[in-house]
């Protein structure tokens, strides 16, 4: 798709359709970063978004074991490993 720059003052900006800003989950603010030339626009989301109800999701089905119980200890564990 291409799109026009659209002046804003001394600064240039896009006007992103509707449907690519709900298909990216963008809210009022988003993440830009520069990566190879390029310019990378993401969801402004708190580090572990979602987390806490993927937590509730999986303690509902039962997908919550810890699966470091079930790892058998080796020789770090019991030779190498210093608290």
């Amino acid at each position: 798709m291409t799109v026009n720059l659209v002046r804003i003052g001394n600064s240039k900006g896009i006007r992103i359709p509707k449907p690519i800003i709900e298909q990216c989950g963008f809210g009022e603010t988003v993440q830009l970063r520069v990566q190879k030339g390029r310019l990378v626009i993401l969801p402004d989301r708190r580090p572990r978004h979602g987390w806490a109800e993927e937590f509730r999701r999986n303690a509902k089905t039962g997908d919550d074991r810890l699966i470091l119980k079930a790892a058998k200890p080796n020789t770090f564990d019991s030779e190498e490993w210093e608290w």
